[in-house]
């Protein structure tokens, strides 16, 4: 997120002076690095969860519609950096894969065939297959469809331009962009400590050198806090009326994790199910092809955890410390009204690999216990906001906070996260600098995503315009 907005603020503007503080050594070593998050282009092809059905049996696909428009801003981002020379070989980061929903019974095959009618509708989402054919299927995922039962009821959806993609990576070219060849300094090993208003409107930050233990103030205009679970504290320490009542609930994650080449062939998709009763929807089961510094994997998961820590290289004080009297309502809320989730969590945490393996074997009948290794994921902390009636309530989304001046923005949340980082830091920028972004900076706007202020959901020319673009520029092949 933070190097997608330098980079952004820097194309609008390339006298402004802007820094950016890493606190660990290298960029994209937290939530962003590739096995800490699925590698999902989240264009809602796949994610049932964007697509609820309502109590009238029919399918809603408006946040589906949304998230399939957000990836598309995204990918024309990438597509212009690559045009420009800024970031090169895009097969390091982005690759074709194709996304499947898959899911076992009548009942959820009606409910996907449903879904599939309804966003066959959609311009976003033409392409999609349907299938209930196990040959068919057999075809699509013959590692899944090996030693199935011929009775068994099953359904699938496919989008063959779905994606695989390495955030860490493309977060690093963007880095070495900056470094390299802007003005933006970058400072590693750099945290910041606590972020106070000052009188004349500015903020002044407390940052700490980590090598050399050595502490300094600085001074700035405007302020984006993209920390991840860090981002929680940062916020709470600037003391903005907008940041009341926030507070952060982490949860865990771990994968099974495949190199055996022999299973990688057999498996070339992204295949997302149901999530469980009482889960988070960040632990929607979900078997997918990982192609990661050139090399092909198959991963698994994610399986929930718990830490009391914001990030994987954190504090276990992170969430006692970050309890106080203006959360306190919210947090014991959030947790009151969320008593299934506690007791999934404390499940999964106490699964060992075999009863993990179990579930593996749901998607693939004679998985083998030694071809599997656990991999933890990345750390992901779930907002908590006030809430009138329940006094907390816990959100699974993403959501930018910015204090009414428009000079200090933050991000919280995590799903869907990376993919939606333009729309996102836009967003930031269009409540921090409006008047720039719709006139002086507007033309470079429209240079960068061509479809800025348009609904592709009502615009087929256009969305098929931006698909062939970003297709050739991003080199994908579907």
């Amino acid at each position: 997120m933070s190097a997608t907005l330098a980079t952004l603020l820097h194309e609008f503007d390339p006298k402004l002076e802007i820094a950016i503080f890493e606190r660990l050594g290298r960029f994209a070593k937290e939530s962003t690095a590739a096995w800490n998050n699925a590698g999902t282009g989240h264009s809602a092809f796949c994610e049932l969860n964007y697509t609820p059905e309502q109590p009238d049996g029919s399918i809603d696909i408006k946040k589906a519609e949304s998230i399939a428009e957000q990836f598309e801003i995204s990918k024309q981002f990438w597509a212009y950096l690559l045009a420009k020379g800024y970031i090169q070989e895009p097969k390091d980061f982005i690759n074709s894969c194709p996304h499947m929903s898959l899911v076992f019974g009548e009942k959820d095959a009606e409910y996907l065939k449903k879904r599939y009618d309804k966003m066959s509708e959609s311009v976003l989402f033409s392409g999609m297959e349907f299938s209930t054919d196990h040959d068919k299927l057999r075809e699509w995922i013959p590692l899944v469809m090996s030693k199935r039962n011929k009775s068994e009821v099953m359904a699938a959806t496919k989008m063959d331009m779905g994606t695989d993609v390495n955030f860490g990576t493309l977060t690093r070219k963007m880095g070495r962009h900056l470094l390299e060849d802007s003005k933006v300094e970058v400072f590693l090993y750099h945290e910041v400590k606590d972020i106070s208003p000052k009188e004349d409107g500015k903020w002044e930050m407390k940052v700490k050198d980590r090598i050399h233990s050595h502490k300094q103030e600085v001074n700035a205009d405007f302020v984006f806090i993209g920390a991840g679970g860090y981002a929680l504290p940062l916020l709470d320490s600037s003391d903005i009326k907008e940041s009341e009542g926030y507070g952060g609930f982490p949860v865990s994650g771990q994968w099974l994790v495949t190199h055996n080449q022999e299973l990688v062939e057999k498996h070339q998709a992204k295949v997302y199910t149901q999530a469980t009763v009482d889960a988070p929807p960040m632990s929607v089961p979900h078997l997918d092809l990982r192609i990661i510094d050139g090399q092909k994997a198959l991963l698994f998961g994610p399986f929930a955890g718990f830490s009391t820590k914001f990030l994987k290289e954190g504090s276990y004080l992170d969430l006692p410390e970050s309890v106080n009297t203006k959360n306190l309502r919210s947090l014991f809320g959030a947790w009151w009204h969320n008593l299934p989730l506690t007791k999934y969590l404390i499940q999964q945490v106490a699964m060992t690999k075999s009863q993990r393996m179990q579930h593996l074997r749901e998607f693939i009948k004679d998985a083998k216990e030694e071809d599997w290794e656990l991999k933890v994921a990345g750390q992901r902390v779930q907002i908590i906001k006030k809430d009138d009636k329940l006094g907390g309530k816990l959100e699974f989304g993403t959501e930018v906070v910015v204090n009414k001046n428009g000079t200090i923005a933050s991000l919280l949340g995590a799903s869907p996260g990376a993919s939606t980082a333009v729309e996102a830091m836009l967003t930031v920028i269009e409540k921090c600098f409006p008047e720039k972004l719709h006139g002086e900076w507007k033309e470079k706007l429209l240079e960068m995503v061509p479809s800025y202020g348009q609904k592709l959901a009502e615009n087929p020319e256009l969305t098929e315009k931006v698909r062939a673009y970003t297709k050739e520029k991003l080199e994908l092949e579907y």
